[in-house]
């Protein structure tokens, strides 16, 4: 059943009281040491000769960003609450300039409990002023830039974090604010500075609301808002002529309910959580605001989003292509289209959950709001120093840790993933080396062979750890890098079924390489790439040189984080990068080494000095193996030219040493080293 929502409608009002309103005062009964400081702090009254900064329009850091303020020990931002202030203006009966609300307060209380809170100003990286600037639009902007002004620790705005939820008609705030970072909902593309301001969600009433039923039993419903936009009037009057249609409409200024063509009252929740999906987009007269868009999502509908200049909230770390769909609005004739032949049942219950998890994640109330706000301002600030590589859209269950300084306990081990077709005498012998390691924990034999079943495990190699055959349903080199849930161990050391020639001190060595950087690949096989000014290309070249920027996985550890970030990379190029590979049967390993560099911005690290793995001939010379052969190199290199494309740029990183054991060439007797069998070609 094809179920659509088509929503235009204005969920913020003008009228505070409906919103962040007087009427939510703070319960004086019930107040905190915050609030206590709030509603006793001292008056000040502006003057007409009073100045103000005016806006830095293009701030970055380490121009509108003093980072050497968030230095020390602590390796995170720490955030001051300035000392409150209420500010006054007028003579014969002055005015407070902006009140404390409920909600604001809640914003503060958020930032004490969000871990990041500091007291102390003199370690404070970054600093809120306690000035409610939460519904812009009903502030005059000269009196609130004269007001933010009088804040402590204000210092024409820089290191300030300022909050904003209604920014009036305009996508940007009114008020001068110097230097001061803009955390802010229905920013656009052309006053969003990236990286310094941030985009977020619009909090309304209805996300208040508990969310009754999802049937999701309408077909094609649209709630049709008295502000249309221009350019959207044709695809709202198309889509009225489809099949299954129902449509609602906004009469009231009520957020809460909406009225259906019989004029019959409906709860706009209701509706909204009994579609599949609900088009976003902007009103008649440009406004970005996402109201609309976080009711869809507080519903569990799937959002079209058709607003071209709209910075979607925390889309510097949420990745929205996971659970909406968006349009320019010059191709929203083709909505309709899309959502009934191109999305699957199965997607959009993918889409469905991914929107339940983000938004009790992220989005569900303003505490969640502000504290991952602080989040991605800590992870922009001290991202050399984050404990993990995260992927905000995965559950805590699933998102992998790459553990930046922690180091993976070394009792876990690791688990050896073995491809393998039908060289079952090499595939033996290798697990038989693999098997004598110390730290292995299990081996899976990955099966590609769908036209030979495996030997049963009577015949494979007697060994002390265990061993599990996986059998896949297509013939594919990536299917070594599916994340398989028999990988329990946080190492995974892939191996080809012909690399015979590794010891067991070798891939214990690497192992223990590995633990002291668990987010890069660690191996043994080494590749580097050069630029070739007469092709105006990029070369694979496999001769042996002073530096190294990729390590194959024929033998090589590293996180299994990156094999969920392999198989399940949401991004239209990732897509196309794996169908490639799997098109060709090659340069799976040359694609992971430009997938960890490019999340990483590290090289890889080769270890021992070992060169060859594999032999073709009794005397090892090689000669006659594959990656000898011009066109093997030919076809490299086309690999790395085509995945340069891909991500726009050269992402691998050179590195010019490689790990050995302390003692290697040492002269030491030889029961003082921890690795003696060490292969020296």
């Amino acid at each position: 059943m094809i179920l659509f929502i088509i929503g235009i409608l204005v969920f913020f009002s003008p009228d505070l009281q409906k919103l962040f309103g007087p009427g939510k005062s703070v319960d004086e009964n019930n107040v905190s040491k915050l609030v206590d400081s709030l509603m006793n702090a001292p008056e000040i009254h502006l003057n007409y000769e009073d100045s103000y900064s005016k806006t830095q329009k293009n701030c970055l850091y380490h121009t509108c960003f003093d980072v050497y303020k968030c230095g020390g020990l602590h390796k995170k931002i720490l955030v001051h609450i300035s000392k409150p202030q209420r500010i006054f203006e007028g003579s014969t009966q002055p005015k407070e300039v902006s009140i404390f609300t409920k909600d604001y307060v809640d914003i503060l209380e958020a930032i004490t409990e969000s871990g990041f809170y500091t007291e102390d100003p003199e370690e404070a990286c970054i600093f809120v002023p306690p000035f409610n600037l939460l519904n812009e639009a009903i502030l005059d902007p000269i009196s609130s830039s004269k007001a933010l002004e009088k804040m402590p620790n204000w210092n024409q705005g820089l290191n300030n974090l300022l909050f904003s939820f209604v920014t009036g008609n305009s996508d940007a705030l009114k008020l001068e604010h110097g230097s001061a970072m803009v955390a802010a909902a229905g920013l656009s593309t052309f006053s969003y500075r990236n990286k310094f301001d941030l985009a977020l969600p619009s909090y309304t009433i209805l996300q208040r609301q508990p969310i009754v039923t999802r049937k999701k039993d309408i077909n094609l419903l649209v709630v049709q808002g008295n502000e249309v936009h221009d350019k959207l009037k044709p695809l709202i009057e198309n889509l009225k002529h489809k099949p299954g249609v129902q449509v609602f409409y906004q009469h009231s200024d009520s957020e809460s309910f909406k009225v259906d063509a019989h004029g019959k009252k409906v709860e706009t929740l209701d509706i909204l959580s009994r579609a599949k999906f609900c088009l976003v987009a902007r009103e008649k007269y440009g406004k970005l605001s996402t109201p609309l868009l976080m009711a869809t999502l507080h519903a569990g509908c799937i959002p079209i989003i058709v607003i071209d200049n709209l910075v979607l909230p925390f889309s510097e770390v949420l990745d929205w292509k996971r659970f909406s769909i968006r349009f320019y609005e010059h191709d929203s004739e083709l909505i309709y289209d899309h959502v009934t032949s191109k999305v699957s049942q199965q997607r959009a219950n993918e889409m469905q959950n991914q929107i339940e998890f983000v938004y009790q994640a992220y989005f569900k109330n303003l505490p969640t709001i502000t504290k991952t706000a602080l989040q991605i301002v800590n992870e922009r600030v001290f991202s050399q120093h984050a404990k993990t590589y995260r992927d905000w859209n995965l559950q805590n269950d699933i998102q992998s840790p790459l553990f930046m300084k922690n180091i993976p306990p070394a009792e876990d081990g690791f688990t050896a993933v073995i491809l393998t077709y039908d060289r079952l005498s090499s595939l033996f012998q290798v697990i038989k080396s693999v098997a004598e390691t110390p730290s292995l924990a299990k081996i899976l034999v990955v099966w590609n062979n769908q036209n030979v079943d495996p030997p049963p495990m009577s015949e494979f190699p007697a060994v002390s750890k265990p061993i599990k055959v996986i059998r896949t349903k297509a013939n594919l080199l990536t299917n070594r890098f599916y994340p398989y849930s028999e990988i329990t161990t946080e190492a995974v050391l892939s191996m080809d079924d012909d690399i015979v020639m590794l010891t067991s001190d070798e891939l214990e060595f690497a192992y223990q390489v590995w633990r002291e950087f668990s987010d890069r690949l660690v191996g043994f096989p080494s590749r580097t790439h050069v630029w070739n000014n007469q092709t105006k290309q990029w070369k694979y070249e496999s001769e042996w040189t002073n530096d190294v920027s990729m390590v194959l996985t024929g033998a090589a550890f590293y996180h299994k984080y990156w094999h969920y970030m392999f198989t399940y990379n949401p991004s239209k190029e990732g897509k196309e990068i794996k169908n490639w590979l799997d098109q060709r049967m090659n340069c799976e390993d040359i694609a992971m080494n430009f997938m960890i560099a490019n999340a990483t911005g590290k090289s890889p690290i080769k270890v021992t000095p070992r060169k060859k793995f594999k032999c073709s001939t009794p005397e090892c010379n090689n000669a006659a193996m594959l990656s000898n052969y011009q066109s093997h190199l030919t076809e490299r290199s086309d690999c790395v030219n085509f995945l340069v494309k891909k991500y726009g740029y050269m992402p691998l990183q050179k590195a010019e040493f490689r790990a050995d054991p302390v003692l290697f060439k040492d002269k030491f007797p030889e029961k003082l080293k921890n690795f003696v069998n060490i292969g020296s070609l």
